[in-house]
């Protein structure tokens, strides 16, 4: 079970759609437009979400942008290798504006997958600037961990508007996405592939844990996982996220 993301949409070989879609920046025709949503919806079956007919319009919107990406902005503060090899990173993010949603499904994986598809109506002109707002990456989720290392199940996942939209963000016409001011924050970083579940995730936590020395300034019960490929990818890039409890 994985993420539906926004790369998914550029996921179509050949074999699914005749031309390179997001390279064409006219409009789709009918029979594109239907094969294209009926991808997504055998995709979304093995996720165990569903995708809804409204949902054409924004996926054809972000499939012919796909290309617009703009990287999330931070300051390396400290990198940590070990023979040569990247064990994690120390990174400030700025302060700005995200477009937040929270969703408290039965699994870990469908509240992400339904969060995102919020987004995606929210980026694609369903907001009061009226057009398209292009994305940034990475895509962020963040959870809370309790006493047993079970996910609490309202997730909130987060992209920080691009550069043009921070000094007027857009809003959004659905009450669920909401346009927050976040300020700064630090976390520990660090770089795994593969798929996003529960427990992949939580094995990650371990696994970052092990490799600390010093924990006190750290939150053991908040995370992020920050999601930058698709899951069909042979090697899909994803971090872990400790958040400092300080800068």
């Amino acid at each position: 079970m994985a993420l539906i993301s926004l790369e998914d949409l550029e996921g179509l070989d050949d074999e699914q759609l005749d031309d390179d879609i997001s390279d064409n920046p006219e409009p789709m025709d009918e029979e594109e437009g239907r094969r294209l949503l009926n991808h997504w919806q055998t995709v979304a079956t093995t996720h165990q979400v569903s995708v809804p007919e409204e949902m054409t319009g924004p996926i054809q919107e972000m499939t012919r942008n796909n290309q617009h990406r703009e990287p999330l902005p931070f300051i390396l503060i400290s990198r940590h290798e070990k023979m040569g090899e990247v064990q994690y990173e120390e990174r400030l993010y700025p302060a700005g504006s995200w477009a937040c949603v929270i969703r408290g499904e039965n699994l870990y994986e469908q509240s992400i997958s339904m969060a995102f598809m919020k987004l995606m109506r929210f980026i694609c002109k369903e907001n009061s600037s009226g057009r398209y707002l292009d994305m940034t990456v990475p895509v962020v989720s963040s959870v809370q961990v309790m006493d047993d290392e079970t996910f609490q199940r309202d997730v909130e996942m987060a992209f920080f508007l691009p550069a043009e939209f921070q000094s007027n963000p857009p809003q959004s016409s659905d009450p669920d996405v909401r346009v927050v001011y976040r300020e700064p924050f630090r976390v520990v970083a660090r770089t795994f592939f593969g798929m996003t579940t529960e427990e992949t995730v939580n094995r990650q936590i371990r696994l970052l844990w092990d490799l600390l020395d010093h924990r006190d300034h750290l939150h053991h019960d908040r995370y992020m996982v920050a999601s930058y490929n698709h899951p069909g990818a042979p090697r899909r890039r994803n971090e872990i996220w400790f958040i400092r409890r300080d800068l």
